[in-house]
């Protein structure tokens, strides 16, 4: 029993084992944030027919989510900065509950894009906090697999929360999928309650002269993770269309999706095992294989088998995507970590809902054969700012110097 008057000691970083339960509290959290700003990719169908808007507009949902997200993931991150980072997490997980049971129950389109927006401002204090809170846990020098392995919760929200989903949106009805996200939105809160550690702010970088590189470096990084977000979203807001489009049928949306996001899980598992000791080419490898596998795309549809295997590859390659970018922004220690997990967040959803207004043009233009060569273009172009940016992007885990 603690004595009156006595404080527990403060939560020390030590090395992933010691942190473990709480890297698993981030991750279910990172799985529910993620599959509550995904969730309408598989339903777009659904929610379009049944609210009578095109599926060009229901893609909207996830434009104006993240949207909120980008423009309010830097003030509201200053905001609430001197407020305990484990209750913001807490506050921003029950956010997620209310926005969700509020679209289940919406009776018009607006309804639901307020209460999309309203989960939008939730996503956007979460994972700018979640980000420097997982970098806190364990010593610096462990920060790319702390990192990796919270985001396995959002490769997971790919592989289960989104192809689940919309099996089940597609079974009982977009709404009940909405009901029962909200119940896995308060799990996930009561769960990070009992595990997560609570950790001091603060974190400041440096005033010295090796600022202006360090900061220079991570406006690289941003800039890089924007394109990357912007490319995929491009194409993935729409991949239950493509799919639709190139022979699947419905109900068969669910599993394939199912089946083609399980493989992110070996993207995710290849930034943590190589995160630490070779960041520069696990960034190159892994931007390199989410523009193949979306250019393949493009070249393969609309035939099944092709359109699939090549839906595979690009899947594997975006398994690691926020890890590599993750933990490139901190190692900048261009800003404080709550700072960096608000530039990333910030940038990386002007990326999402870019890419879904982006995509929703192309697809009312061009057409939808034309959806993959743009996001296959804007990844590539998020490679080009990579290989250049060799501060942003070092060889070696160190910070960059002037």
């Amino acid at each position: 029993m603690t004595p009156p008057g006595h404080r527990p000691a403060p939560w020390q970083p030590g090395d992933v084992r010691e942190a473990a339960g709480g890297l698993f509290a981030l991750g279910l959290a990172t799985f529910v944030a993620i599959t509550t700003e995904l969730v309408p990719v598989g339903l777009l169908p659904l929610i379009s027919a049944d609210l009578l808007v095109s599926e060009g507009v229901a893609g909207l949902l996830v434009t104006a989510y993240a949207f909120m997200v980008a423009a309010l993931a830097v003030p509201l991150t200053s905001a609430t900065r001197r407020l305990p980072r484990k209750a913001v997490l807490l506050g921003a997980l029950t956010v997620y509950t209310v926005s969700n049971v509020l679209v289940a129950l919406a009776p018009t389109f607006a309804v639901v894009a307020v209460a999309r927006a309203l989960g939008g401002a939730s996503h956007a204090v979460f994972f700018s906090v979640s980000i420097g809170y997982a970098s806190r846990l364990v010593r610096p020098h462990l920060a790319g697999r702390a990192l990796a392995l919270v985001t396995l919760g959002a490769s997971a929200g790919f592989v289960l929360g989104v192809p689940l989903s919309t099996s089940l949106g597609t079974a009982v009805g977009w709404r009940a999928a909405f009901l029962v996200l909200a119940g896995a939105c308060a799990l996930a809160g009561l769960l990070t309650a009992l595990l997560l550690p609570s950790v001091p702010g603060g974190g400041a970088p440096p005033d010295d002269a090796a600022r202006g590189a360090r900061r220079t470096a991570l406006a690289g990084v941003t800039t890089a993770n924007a394109l990357a977000y912007l490319g995929h979203y491009t194409v993935y807001t729409y991949v239950s269309v493509l799919l639709l489009a190139a022979g699947l049928t419905a109900p068969a949306i669910g599993p394939a999706l199912l089946l083609i996001g399980g493989l992110g899980l070996i993207g995710a598992a290849y930034a943590a095992a190589r995160l630490d000791t070779h960041p520069r080419q696990t960034t190159v490898v892994t931007l390199l294989v989410v523009g193949a596998g979306v250019l393949a795309l493009g070249l393969a549809f609309p035939g099944t088998v092709g359109t699939l295997a090549a839906a595979a590859v690009w899947s594997i390659g975006f398994g690691a995507v926020a890890a590599v970018f993750q933990t490139a922004a901190i190692r900048t220690r261009g800003a404080s970590p709550d700072v960096v997990g608000a530039l990333v967040n910030a940038t990386a959803n002007i990326g999402i809902g870019g890419g879904a207004a982006l995509g929703a043009l192309v697809l009312d233009g061009a057409g939808l054969a034309a959806v993959p060569y743009t996001g296959a273009a804007l990844v590539g172009v998020a490679l080009l700012v990579v290989l250049l940016g060799r501060r942003a992007f070092p060889a070696g885990s160190d910070s960059p110097e002037a």
